[in-house]
């Protein structure tokens, strides 16, 4: 049974916007945009669908075309890529998972981005007492075949209230803790890329768990949740 793919055209067409970025030919190649947002959409609700065999996922978001240059030196009205996000079901599920086609720079990344300043401090008062689990979890060799070192913005020294000579500073002074995996023109148009997405994607779920663990329990390991 055929799936959703994404076509050498629809990069064809993402190279063309970057290189011809204004309104005018944007107009005039407006039902080329739909025909390959279509596709990207339709490959989007794939991978979300082939999430939901081994995770549950409450939210899909397509992300607009159209940049926002409100606050920006550059002024180019449209982005040269397609992209989704994927949120993760109820309070007890942290973490989430994102995807970019873009020529010459297509990649997915999961894990956590941003997180509030609670969540933040949690994760580091974790990794304070003991961060061994989370040190397995990422030195195991099928998952850093896929996923490779934690990356994500990290402090130069210690945060506030830490020691910068705890053995697990490394970790502590993180602000991001994200992965990412990037894939050639050439990966993103082969037949199986759903399936790698979809299998790099399981890959991650032991750091989701114990992520979500430590997030949703005390440092004394109650449940936070009612």
């Amino acid at each position: 049974m055929s799936h959703p793919i994404i076509t050498e055209k629809t990069l064809e067409f993402l190279t063309e916007l970057k290189n011809n970025n204004n309104r005018d030919w944007f107009g005039d190649h407006k039902s080329r945009f739909t025909t390959h947002k279509k596709e990207a959409k339709e490959f989007f609700q794939a991978v979300m669908e082939k999430l939901n065999t081994h995770d549950k996922i409450e939210k899909l978001k397509v992300f607009r075309i159209y940049r926002d240059i409100r606050f920006s030196k550059d002024k180019t009205p449209y982005k040269y890529n397609f992209s989704a996000s994927f949120t993760r079901m109820g309070a007890e599920r942290r973490g989430g998972y994102y995807v970019h086609i873009q020529p010459e720079g297509s990649f997915i990344a999961t894990g956590f981005w941003n997180p509030e300043k609670e969540d933040l401090l949690r994760i580091r008062k974790e990794w304070e007492i003991d961060a061994t689990e989370v040190r397995r979890i990422m030195e195991n060799y099928d998952f850093q075949k896929i996923w490779g070192q934690m990356e994500g913005e990290e402090l130069k020294t210690a945060p506030k209230g830490f020691d910068k000579e705890d053995p697990n500073i490394d970790l502590i002074r993180k602000k991001q803790f994200i992965f990412i995996r990037r894939f050639s023109d050439k990966e993103v148009v082969d037949p199986n890329f759903l399936d790698t997405i979809n299998d790099s994607f399981m890959a991650i779920r032991p750091y989701f768990d114990l992520m979500s663990n430590i997030l949703t329990t005390n440092l004394n390991g109650e449940s936070l949740l009612d």
